[in-house]
């Protein structure tokens, strides 16, 4: 099964992938669009994206990107976040005068920073992609911030483990495929639904108490403003379900509330 990932191998995108799909073929890209398009486009099997961070909050990109695609998500597992300094093999931490790694991993790792003054830090496109790069560029002052499956990958070494300033950082990922190729799980108990309304007062009411009447259990609401339609938005709900069916429901009665409705897919809640 060929998984695409945004990001390098090694990457907390790559070990969500395995996580999911123990046999899968990693394919790297470097923009999330790349991934949606290569879903979309067939030339992959399926993408494994972050959705939301417990400390970071929610991938916001990717919402929208669910929305434009005829993609459905079939699973989502949860990932326990492990931030390491990682360096080149024999480096210490006094060789490091440069720190590298995408922006949210290093404004999850503000109070080591803040404690090694003298290590300037960068920001850079992928977590994964820092450690590669020092070891591509044999930068023997240089560290990454990354999980230990990067080290491994690249041949690095982790001068110093578990470095983020939370230790309850988890990420949120799903397993996405086309919307033919989809497989359903009949032990479903989750839904997430985008919905936009009608411009009248009152309508975000009506329609999650729509839900509520439902008996759905509302665990996720996110708004995204509508290209081009200035204070307009989409709204982004996940539901607990007791059966399966309720999914169905739940789409059905937002209808008359909402200028649009739209299952982004029916799924298995993940467990910690």
């Amino acid at each position: 099964m060929r998984i695409a990932i945004q990001g390098e191998p090694g990457s907390f995108s790559h070990e969500a992938a395995l996580k999911l799909v123990p046999s899968a073929s990693i394919v790297p890209t470097s923009l999330s669009a790349d991934v949606f398009a290569a879903v979309s486009e067939g030339s992959v099997d399926a993408a494994v994206i972050p959705i939301e961070n417990s400390l970071a909050g929610s991938v916001l990109e990717h919402f929208d990107l669910l929305l434009t695609h005829d993609v459905q998500i079939e699973r989502e597992t949860l990932l326990r976040i492990r931030h390491n300094l990682i360096g080149m093999p024999g480096t210490t931490i006094e060789d490091i005068g440069r720190v590298f790694s995408h922006p949210v991993a290093l404004a999850q790792c503000r109070r080591f920073l803040a404690e090694h003054p003298d290590m300037e830090s960068f920001a850079y496109y992928d977590t994964a992609g820092s450690v590669k790069q020092l070891m591509e560029l044999r930068d023997r002052h240089a560290g990454g911030i990354a999980s230990a499956a990067a080290a491994e990958y690249y041949g690095a070494e982790i001068i110093l483990p578990d470095i983020e300033d939370n230790p309850e950082n988890y990420t949120r990922f799903f397993l996405i495929r086309r919307t033919i190729d989809a497989v359903s799980d009949p032990d479903a108990n989750k839904v997430s639904i985008a919905f936009s309304l009608e411009n009248r007062a009152g309508s975000l009411v009506a329609a999650l108490a729509e839900l509520s009447a439902l008996g759905t259990n509302l665990t996720k609401i996110e708004s995204r403003p509508v290209h081009g339609r200035p204070w307009e938005y989409i709204f982004y709900v996940d539901c607990q379900l007791r059966t399966r069916q309720e999914a169905d429901r739940a789409v059905e009665v937002l209808g008359p509330h909402c200028a649009m409705v739209k299952s982004l897919g029916v799924y298995r809640e993940a467990a910690e």
